[in-house]
């Protein structure tokens, strides 16, 4: 053989011996991915966090995540606050499938009766429970109901919830009860109609009367089907309670309902397109992947195991609470016109709908939650939402805070959909229609727009004292006019609205608009106008420009919004340097609010252990709270003062004091908000935060302590290209809470912060923790 020859097969060889340690490595890293998916992290997840502390929209098990259908049992069911399922209470009064802001309806309940029963069970159905026959998991709920003997497992779809009831080997009739016509959560139902289409399917609907902050009706179609044959269907005149007697043979029986918000035949639709078969385990099978495909966007190492079920479960509030209303094929309810119709969603080539449409509270406090959460672990979130308030505005002439069944709430203040949609487009989530979006929202910071209604001012526009803060460049207190709506307190209305202009003006500049970009930025300015630098807090004045007398800044909504002037001083997130120099430098204003944060210390960082407790004189005067909006930021001050260190020290502490415990009796202290607590913990915990709410161009994220060694963030393809950013804390421990230095893939950081476009690049995010400032 030739030299030629023997180096030629030598290449030949070479060349194999790369391509199997390639196919090799791709086939660890296939092996590494399959190993991935494999954790469970839905049973690192508590359901039963602060359930004790319950909402009508705040508890969930057999859901998937924004899913229309929203099943789980409810013990307590009048009011918004304190229904739903409440862990302390021991009898359940129902299944119910929808538990969304400000909406409620379709509740059933298992029930077995005979001739002498039959009559009374109409009013008396509620059985107790037991918790130690209970399982609660993300898109489950298996529960027994004493005093039937019957065992009832709950999963569903995004639109259809599935029931598996297996009653008892008795002589006693097996039925199921329809409690149509009742008062659930913070909605009576009205005019229930349930009708027998077939040997074993049904039909009906039910009215959600208007509630204060929902201020028109909406009507919930629902359709039925069931694996057994119907006996009989029966009517109380009294209770407007529908009674259907089973088949005696079948002992299992599966129930699907299918609702819509538009009709009937789109209840139906939405079942035969999401849930055309019976296999139980199989649905409940694909909830659980579901949400293990959304938990297992960020994967942690380290910390103890209840550090990571509490994560878990943060993470998995910040995936629920608001819920899609649009059908399958795209059709929505629109409530924003005078009179109801039936919208549809574009369509994309497959006939899909190109976004989910939904029902939300309000984005007050998402510029420090949501939108750094889902901005960048869940782009198409973030991506759908924003398309779903622009939906608004195209029915309505407004984008929305906090709809409800296609109606405009008003739920709160200011225009806080403003930042979470400017921080969608600066983040590259959202890229066209820039324009159109731009002037919608302007529309809002204009007369005539959001910002000029107060909390639920649904048909006047001066509780918002909108106009002054244009002609005085502040909101005074009181309103002059009178009381018009919620949460009309002056100081608050006009540090909010500052922070929202300069969050637009940073669209308009973007888009080239340098007039708009001029004006918003200057408005942004007007929370000086309500900063009083005698005494160094903020202050209310009233509309003669007299501050308010014998004021004190730890009196609860003395002009301040759900907070005191202690708290709500430091809501300038567009402007601390200037708030700073305000009261008289860098050093004076990190000295006060480490003060504020020595004295919560005493109090837990928050007003009580839930939103109740807030007005208690033993928690109102607290000066920073952590179960509110209003000053969760505060940690991250410090930060943006110059004094990460501080950021991180107090950081460390509201972590594992008010995001620490796992149980029924605790959880968020105060007002979860569908998913802006969780959020916020969840971020606290990676150590990233965006004190302006991501809304500049090529937003910074600041640097906190994160709890965890290793924390690996699976970033979206479709919206981001660099596959994984992973954040590593070396030495990290609860006594090393310090960063002393950073590198990010290699490169010494300069400061404690990092920009969004090398974020989303990927790459590994190096903490050297220590012990020492």
């Amino acid at each position: 053989m030739t030299f030629a020859n023997i180096l030629k097969n030598n290449v030949v060889l070479l060349s194999i011996s790369i391509l199997l340690i390639g196919a090799c490595k791709e086939q660890r890293k296939e092996s590494t991915k399959v190993s991935a998916q494999k954790i469970d992290y839905t049973k690192k997840v508590y359901p039963l966090l602060d359930s004790e502390n319950s909402r009508w929209f705040y508890f969930s098990s057999a859901s998937r995540p924004f899913g229309m259908v929203n099943l789980s049992p409810d013990t307590q069911i009048g009011g918004a606050w304190g229904s739903g399922y409440r862990y302390k209470t021991d009898t359940i009064k129902g299944f119910s499938h929808i538990h969304a802001w400000q909406m409620s309806g379709i509740s059933v309940m298992p029930v077995t009766t005979n001739k002498d029963s039959k009559s009374a069970i109409f009013k008396n159905f509620y059985s107790k429970f037991n918790h130690d026959n209970e399982i609660v998991a993300p898109g489950y709920h298996q529960v027994r109901l004493d005093r039937y003997e019957i065992d009832a497992q709950l999963t569903s779809t995004t639109r259809v919830g599935l029931h598996h009831y297996k009653y008892p080997n008795n002589s006693e009739e097996k039925a199921i009860l329809f409690n149509l016509n009742t008062l659930l959560g913070p909605s009576s139902n009205t005019d229930g109609v349930l009708e027998q289409n077939s040997e074993n399917e049904l039909s009906g609907s039910v009215i959600m009367a208007p509630t204060h902050r929902r201020p028109k009706p909406i009507t919930v179609y629902f359709k039925v089907k069931l694996d057994t044959k119907i006996s009989s269907l029966e009517k109380d005149d009294e209770t407007g309670n529908f009674l259907i007697i089973l088949d005696d043979k079948q002992k299992d029986v599966l129930m699907k309902v299918g609702i819509s918000y538009t009709s009937v035949a789109n209840a139906e639709l939405n079942i035969t397109k999401e849930l055309p078969h019976w296999q139980f385990d199989n649905v409940k099978g694909e909830a659980k992947e579901q949400w293990n495909g959304l938990l297992g966007r960020i994967d942690v190492k380290g910390g103890s195991e209840n550090d990571q079920r509490r994560f878990y479960t943060d993470l998995w509030h910040a995936l629920q609470g608001r819920r899609i209303i649009n059908d399958v094929n795209g059709a929505y309810p629109d409530n924003t016109g005078d009179s109801f119709r039936v919208g549809q969603l574009p369509l994309n080539t497959d006939g899909k709908p190109m976004f989910n449409h939904f029902n939300s509270d309000s984005f007050w406090g998402a510029q420090w939650t949501l939108n750094t959460l889902w901005g960048l672990v869940y782009p198409e979130i973030m991506h759908d939402f924003s398309n779903s308030l622009m939906q608004y505005y195209k029915d309505g002439g407004l984008i929305p805070r906090g709809p409800s069944g296609g109606n405009y709430t008003y739920v709160m203040t200011g225009a806080s959909a403003t930042p979470f949609l400017v921080t969608a487009i600066q983040k590259g989530v959202i890229v066209d229609e820039l324009e159109s979006i731009y002037q919608a929202l302007k529309k809002n910071h204009l007369a005539g727009g959001i910002m000029e209604k107060a909390g639920y001012e649904h048909t006047t526009n001066f509780g918002g004292g909108f106009k002054y803060y244009m002609r005085q460049g502040y909101v005074p207190y009181p309103i002059p006019e009178g009381k018009f709506g919620g949460h009309q307190d002056g100081a608050s209305l006009t540090m909010e609205y500052a922070y929202q202009d300069w969050t637009l003006a940073q669209l308009a500049k973007k888009i080239g608009h340098e007039d708009d970009y001029n004006y918003f930025l200057k408005r942004s300015a007007n929370y000086k106008n309500v900063f009083d630098t005698e005494i160094g807090w903020m202050r209310p004045k009233n509309v003669d420009g007299v501050w308010k007398a014998d004021y004190d800044p730890y009196h609860l909504e003395d002009g301040f919004i759900e907070s005191n002037g202690a708290q709500s001083t430091w809501f300038v997130p567009h402007d601390l340097n200037g708030l700073a120099k305000l009261m008289g430098g860098k050093d004076i204003a990190v000295q006060k609010l480490n003060e504020q944060f020595k004295t919560a210390e005493d109090l837990g960082y928050t007003a009580g252990t839930s939103h109740a407790l807030e007005l208690h004189p033993e928690y109102s005067r607290i000066p920073i709270n952590f179960g509110n909006q209003p000053s969760i930021q505060t940690a991250f001050v410090f930060h943006q003062l110059g004094r990460p260190d501080l950021t991180q020290y107090w950081s460390r502490k509201v972590v594992k004091k008010v995001f620490g415990g796992l149980s029924p009796s605790t959880g968020y202290n105060g007002d979860e908000d569908q998913g802006l607590m969780g959020s916020l913990a969840v971020l606290m915990k990676i150590g990233l935060f965006q004190m302006n709410g991501g809304t500049e161009a090529n937003p910074e994220y600041q640097i906190g302590s994160p709890i965890f060694n290793e924390i690996n963030i699976q970033l979206n393809p479709e919206y981001y290209p660099g596959g994984t950013f992973i954040i590593k804390a070396d030495n990290n421990n609860d006594e090393n809470v310090f960063v002393s230095k950073g590198e990010f893939n290699g490169n010494l950081l300069k400061g404690s912060s990092i920009k969004h476009d090398d974020v989303v690049k990927g790459g590994e995010l190096v903490l050297k923790m220590t012990n020492k400032k």
